[in-house]
């Protein structure tokens, strides 16, 4: 069978899978039957994709991910098992060492998709039928189909007992009918557009291979370039430096006057930095104490975000002063001094921003931004070691951007392997006493954590009366708001998993499910 026509059934068959796992349901153990088809085509279709270690390891990562879509089903679960397994597509059906240059080849295709299924039915497209057989079956059809209707109402006339099965028949054909075009109502087509669209992306090869050619000329190792001051012009990034540094970025002594304003610039933000370094170092590491009257948001929270910024800021200036040749200049080594402390600075100061955020999270408890937090600032230490690779062995943005984008999905795939929205609330509740709870964050987490809600109910409410207390210096207008608001939550819960069916499985849902069934909270959940 030609590969084209095996393609076009494959997505076919992937969007009425998709359709009949997903409508009305949410993605949890149909996710496995749709990546299992999914996966089972792609390899088809690409046999020799599974003889990449890139593949096999990103589909290590996936299979990760996809355990985790059923076993936690959280948001993050999913995100890392759209990504994966794009990625997947993306290294199978062409030639990329980078997850971005595979991450743009995926693009391509979803924008051409439509093209791609069109082209591979006019390919395949093929004579036209004869008409001969066809009409002689339909000749010989009609007399025997007319022959079997005649003596079929004769003999439901003459037995009553074949009378009430044809009846009992004909009922169950009006159910599968009724049901056969509730299938094709239009939210119902055009959802199975959109899985002709998702399974399309995935499995139909873009005939536009402009990432997997752009990403052949791309090298880890940095390589001395001779340009003309003419094609040097046409850089807009050589422009915004000639603006900048004049004459001094042109003639002989150009690579010698930028490693000069270079060294000047680091010994400068090295020293700036050094002092600020210094501050925090005594405030934060070795005097820091909460101040009664002070908000710890202003005390160790604020300014957070612009020392972010700032980290960040600091590798692309790394990377502007070691461009290009400049890596190969003779006497940079004070230059390459310089970046190497700037690095180490800004190690510092990441340090110091995790001091601010775990202050932070000791007084007012876990929530996703301070988490969050966490998680880039351990990018940035990964970047800050990259940055200094780069420096360190003459490598390429390319190199650079490559590595990061793998190490972050690494991060993406091992945070999956916790549910946050439980661990936040385990971790707030068990600190009840010491912590500055916040109970309406606590009640707007997942279903999962209901039932450590529900085993803290007393507590919260106390809490939640005393900071309305406090707040309006007046006794609360409802005694149980909190109570109520919980139990709200459990009848939404309840009244959503009895519009799911086992297609909408998973772990998360089925041990909260367990709990209200063990206290006997409510006894209406199938």
């Amino acid at each position: 069978m030609n590969k084209d026509l095996v393609k076009i059934i494959l997505v076919t068959a992937g969007a009425v899978l998709f359709n009949l796992v997903f409508w009305n349901e949410k993605l949890a153990i149909n996710t496995v039957l749709f990546d299992a088809f999914l996966l089972s085509a792609l390899f088809f279709l690409y046999p020799t994709a599974r003889k990449s270690a890139t593949v096999n390891w990103l589909l290590l990562g996936h299979l990760v991910s996809l355990i985790m879509v059923v076993v936690h089903n959280t948001d993050l679960s999913k995100i890392a098992f759209v990504v994966t397994l794009l990625l997947i597509a993306g290294f199978a059906e062409y030639t990329h060492r980078s997850a971005w240059f595979a991450g743009g080849s995926m693009l391509m295709n979803v924008v051409m998709v439509v093209a791609s299924f069109v082209e591979s039915i006019k390919i395949n497209k093929g004579k036209p039928a004869k008409r001969k057989g066809v009409s002689r079956f339909i000749r010989f059809a009609i007399f025997p189909l007319i022959l079997v209707i005649i003596f079929f109402l004769i003999y439901r006339d003459a037995n009553n007992a074949f009378s009430d099965i044809a009846g009992r028949i004909g009922v169950q054909l009006e159910i599968f009918f009724g049901h056969f075009f509730d299938f094709f109502s239009w939210q119902r087509l055009l959802f199975l557009l959109l899985g002709l669209l998702i399974t399309g992306s995935i499995l139909l090869k873009s005939k536009l291979d402009y990432f997997s050619t752009r990403e052949t000329r791309m090298n880890d190792g940095l390589q001395r370039s001779r340009k003309s001051l003419r094609q040097k012009r046409m850089s807009g990034f050589f422009q915004f430096v000639e603006m900048i540094m004049g004459k001094m970025a042109s003639g002989m002594m150009a690579l010698k006057n930028e490693n000069t304003t270079g060294i000047i610039s680091l010994v400068l933000l090295n020293v700036l930095l050094l002092l600020v370094n210094c501050v925090d170092v005594n405030f934060l590491w070795l005097h820091f104490q909460y101040k009664p009257g002070l908000p710890v948001y202003k005390m160790v929270h604020e300014g957070t975000e612009l020392l972010i910024v700032s980290i960040v800021l600091a590798m692309a200036i790394l990377l502007f002063f070691f461009k290009g040749n400049l890596n190969f200049y003779k006497r940079n080594r004070w230059l390459k001094y310089g970046a190497y402390a700037w690095i180490i600075q800004n190690a510092m100061l990441v340090s110091s921003v995790f001091l601010r955020d775990y202050y932070y999270i000791l007084k007012h408890g876990l929530a996703y931004k301070r988490i969050g937090v966490l998680f880039f600032l351990l990018m940035v230490l990964i970047g800050l070691v990259t940055v200094f690779l780069k420096i360190w062995s003459r490598r390429t943005n390319y190199f650079l951007f490559r590595v990061n984008a793998w190490a972050g999905i690494a991060v993406l795939v091992l945070a999956t392997t916790i549910h946050w929205d439980e661990f936040m609330a385990g971790y707030n509740l068990k600190r009840k006493n010491t912590v500055d709870l916040d109970v309406s964050f606590l009640l707007s987490l997942s279903d999962k954590a209901l039932p450590l809600l529900d085993t803290n109910i007393v507590a919260l409410q106390k809490r939640e009366n005393d900071a309305r207390l406090q707040k309006h210096n007046s006794q609360p207008v409802c005694d149980t708001c909190f109570i109520e608001e919980l139990k709200q939550r459990e009848i939404q819960f309840v009244q959503k998993q009895k519009e799911l069916t086992w297609l909408s499985w998973n772990y998360a849902d089925a041990y909260t499910k367990k709990y209200f069934r063990k206290k006997g909270l409510i006894t209406a959940i199938n």
